[in-house]
């Protein structure tokens, strides 16, 4: 009796989850976005970084409320101290709740402008797909009626898809460096909101990236909030102990309004650009 046919490679899920087909599925994910982004004449974008932990104001005020009335339920009694830090945690909460609520405007006003232009010059907003800043900017793109971007990416904890991606515009990725390329390929423009280890990660590698020439094309760059970056990061110290020039802190720009940062990003997008290498 014959042998039964064996399944063909490609179908073969074991060895495609093997570590013997690793670069098959690195080149995946370049291929099929590459795919997908073509088929939806998708080819600009301006990204949005930032924290994941960023609140919309209406969520941080009902954390806070809810976090003063159990503080207050104590009356005349000892306050447990996991009490006061959660209170103290929702009041930081809202606080920064005004960065979510920034991008949200901001991703709103250049997805508006974006709608204007010809459909093959047309730009779209991306995120990384998930809550916090991620879904402020995919959130003010739905609001303004314009599709937009997310780039997720698989993690243990607090990446999930937000509910305002374009659905056919929603990426799920293994390969950090593989999701970094792709934020930056298209891009356009680069906004970084406050946020954790990983938004850090993202502006300097872009920052080096414009440095050193590896990027052809023009790249405008704006950090969102001075408060919160020259708290951050002393990028003038950086510049007094030579470790970068003072001509590298005209690779970004500080901006504190909505409309600040929409005007420079318009300017800055109208002036053309050179096709990426």
């Amino acid at each position: 009796m014959p042998l039964e046919r064996h399944s063909k490679a490609y179908k073969n899920s074991g060895f495609l989850n093997s570590s013997d087909a690793r670069t098959i599925r690195i080149l995946s994910e370049y291929l099929e976005p590459m795919s997908r982004l073509r088929y939806h004449k998708v080819w600009d974008s301006v990204v949005f970084f930032g924290s994941a932990r960023m609140q919309p104001q209406d969520r941080a005020e009902e954390m806070q409320r809810t976090a003063q009335e159990v503080v207050d339920s104590y009356k005349d009694a000892d306050v447990p101290e996991e009490a006061k830090r959660a209170l103290q945690e929702a009041k930081i909460h809202l606080k920064n709740s005004r960065y979510y609520e920034d991008a949200r405007e901001l991703s709103r006003l250049l997805s508006g402008w974006f709608k204007t232009m010809p459909e093959k010059e047309q730009m779209v907003v991306c995120s990384g797909g998930g809550p916090g800043i991620m879904e402020a900017a995919n959130r003010g793109a739905h609001e303004a009626g314009h599709k937009s971007i997310g780039l997720n990416i698989s993690l243990p904890f607090e990446q999930y898809p937000n509910e305002y991606i374009t659905p056919e515009l929603n990426f799920e990725f293994h390969y950090f460096f593989m999701r970094k390329f792709w934020f930056t390929y298209p891009s356009r423009g680069i906004v970084f909101f406050p946020g954790g280890f990983g938004t850090m990660d993202e502006m300097m590698e872009v920052l080096t990236l414009v440095q050193t020439d590896k990027l052809k094309k023009k790249l405008s760059m704006v950090l969102y909030g001075s408060d919160f970056w020259n708290k951050i990061i002393n990028f003038q110290g950086m510049v007094e102990e030579m470790v970068i020039s003072p001509e590298d802190l005209d690779l970004f720009r500080i901006c504190d309004t909505p409309q600040d940062a929409f005007n420079h990003l318009k300017l800055e997008l109208t002036r053309g650009t050179v096709a990426n290498e």
